[in-house]
């Protein structure tokens, strides 16, 4: 698996090559795998492909769309709005995308106290652990993936359109790589690591 975190990349050019329902299980089951708060296992995933993704990218562009004339949800991040615009060529590209849910969500608008607000931080630790997993599973098996987080810029459609209960996390978006990017700066190991004792 450490070779996985090493080649692991984020993937924005998929070939259109099929992903197998047995290989796309396995990359889920992966993800249940993971640790989580008090073993709440707090994820639901939505495997979306075919003409069921045409209709949930009309969702995302409908919501991008919104996003730049009214009712923005993040109006401090115009400036991420065309990335959001690609990132939806992307998944569509993408055989499969796969939409993480936190089952026990309250919701990005609810007010929280702070025991809720605890539980809400610890139930996306654990679907992120969920996602990291998938991501993993899919590198080990020549597939590649993409986590998004630009979903926020169309969150009211998708979730309508997802019809489900909890709070959408992230997608991702998985296919056969049609790229082979070289691994992204990282900060040093001395800068991100403080020892103590």
């Amino acid at each position: 698996m450490i070779s996985a975190i090493y080649d692991r990349r984020s993937i924005r050019k998929f070939s259109d090559t099929p992903i197998s329902k047995e290989d796309m299980t396995e990359i889920i089951q992966s993800g249940i795998k993971a640790p989580s708060s008090k073993n709440r296992q707090p994820w639901k995933f939505i495997v979306v492909q075919g003409k069921e993704k045409e209709e949930m990218l009309k969702a995302f562009r409908q919501g991008i769309a919104r996003e730049e004339n009214e009712n923005a949800l993040l109006p401090q991040s115009a400036q991420h709005i065309p990335a959001a615009k690609y990132t939806v060529d992307i998944m569509e590209s993408a055989p499969v995308a796969v939409f993480v849910v936190n089952s026990l969500g309250k919701g990005i608008v609810s007010e929280l106290t702070p025991e809720e607000r605890v539980y809400e931080i610890c139930n996306i630790q654990s679907v992120s652990a969920a996602i990291q997993n998938m991501l993993l599973a899919a590198t080990e098996k020549g597939i590649g993936s993409l986590w998004i987080c630009d979903i926020y810029f169309a969150y009211a459609e998708l979730c309508e359109w997802l019809n489900s209960e909890g709070e959408l996390v992230a997608a991702v978006a998985f296919g056969y790589p049609n790229e082979f990017p070289q691994a992204r700066p990282r900060e040093s190991f001395d800068e991100v690591v403080e020892w103590r004792g």
